[in-house]
């Protein structure tokens, strides 16, 4: 994996730890917001939601009930949704197969 991806996925396990209540609140200043849109992300991306969850690792049903909004991202869900959103070229680069 590139420095790219490995700064990533720790960014990714320090918001995880943030987000279940186990990392010191005081020394971080992360903003992740309440609601993610889905739908608009993946729309924007122009891919059908079989191809968005196999690119990103998610389950196709999982995806669903998040577009349906019978279900919300939680936590690290979240953050890595808004990472999508944003950079979705260096998810899959660190989702590569190394």
């Amino acid at each position: 994996m590139n420095k790219m991806g490995q700064r990533l996925m720790a960014a990714a396990k320090e918001a995880r730890a943030f987000a279940r209540g186990e990392a010191d609140a005081s020394t971080y200043r992360v903003h992740v917001p309440a609601n993610v849109n889905v739908q608009k992300i993946r729309r924007k991306l122009d891919l059908s939601q079989a191809e968005f969850a196999a690119r990103f690792g998610i389950k196709p049903g999982t995806l669903r009930d998040w577009e349906q909004k019978r279900k919300t991202p939680e936590g690290p869900a979240r953050v890595l949704l808004m990472v999508i959103d944003r950079e979705p070229e260096a998810v899959q680069r660190a989702l590569e197969p190394a």
